[in-house]
């Protein structure tokens, strides 16, 4: 149970799968702060972890060995059957889609969209951080998801925390203010996904039989390129650990960085972190 004046987490979450780890890693430090956990997805289905998430036989193939232990495995499993992630919030119903030029009375509908995008900030306003869990899931409806940029975007301009972890990151990349179109992380120190831990085969999400060979771009391009010559990508390949916070952000690289991911972020709520791993 959250106590009074506990923190407020907005955590989203695809609907094509999330690992295991990157959830109840974050959580394991939330619920121990007793900080309240809001959890949202694209539609407002119910998110699942992605099988191999919950398999400690499964042998990840860049890596050559198990990810996933025993314990996180069965945290993972009592997480995914609980009904903690039973209703999240529908993002398309909650955050307005930007209308297209071509709609009729264009510029009556782009103005009564700024201002549903200002009630949506005003909403914002009860959380302390924004949470994005990765997998393979986000590549689908997280990276390119407009509605989800926006809820990025109102978090930055209210200078509050915003993490993201493995592929996760890549919204960050994309998450443009619609006037200059940079990506908010330009000038910014980052880790992700990187390009050694991509799969050869077998990319595969949940709710499809669509399985693809490598990711369909290597994030860790996307991000050496939307970071600028000022900012930084991360990769950090050969150390076991690799967790970037250059405030607001908060990244974190991949599966066996989420529990140090999580505690980054209640550093940065708690202690004022502000620089970390770089």
């Amino acid at each position: 149970m959250a106590r009074r004046n506990a923190k407020k987490i907005l955590v989203i979450l695809s609907e094509y799968g999330y690992w295991g780890e990157e959830l109840v890693g974050p959580l394991h430090h939330f619920d121990q702060r007793g900080y309240e956990v809001v959890f949202a997805t694209p539609t407002g289905k119910q998110p699942h972890a992605l099988p191999p998430s919950m398999d400690p036989t499964y042998i990840d193939p860049p890596l050559g060995k198990s990810v996933t232990s025993e314990e996180v495995a069965k945290l993972t499993r009592q997480v995914d059957e609980s009904d903690r992630l039973a209703d999240p919030i529908d993002i398309s119903g909650w955050v307005p889609e930007r209308p297209y030029t071509a709609d009729e009375d264009y510029l009556r509908k782009l103005e009564a969209y700024h201002r549903a995008v200002d009630l949506v900030a005003q909403e914002l306003e009860e959380y302390d951080a924004l949470l994005i869990v990765g997998g393979s899931g986000p590549i689908v409806d997280l990276a390119n998801n407009e509605r989800v940029h926006q809820i990025i975007l109102s978090f930055l301009r209210a200078g509050k925390p915003i993490a993201a972890e493995c592929y996760g990151v890549a919204p960050l990349a994309f998450a443009r203010d619609w006037e200059d179109r940079k990506s908010i992380i330009w000038g910014k120190h980052v880790t992700g996904h990187c390009k050694e831990y991509d799969y050869k085969d077998g990319t595969g999400f949940l709710g499809t039989d669509f399985v693809m060979g490598p990711p369909p771009y290597p994030l860790e391009y996307i991000l050496r390129d939307a970071t600028g010559p000022d900012g930084r990508y991360h990769g950090n390949f050969g150390k076991e650990t690799s967790v970037i916070v250059d405030y607001p952000f908060i990244t974190g690289r991949s599966t066996p960085d989420s529990y140090l991911t999580g505690e980054k972020i209640v550093e940065v709520l708690e202690d004022g972190l502000r620089r970390f791993g770089w």
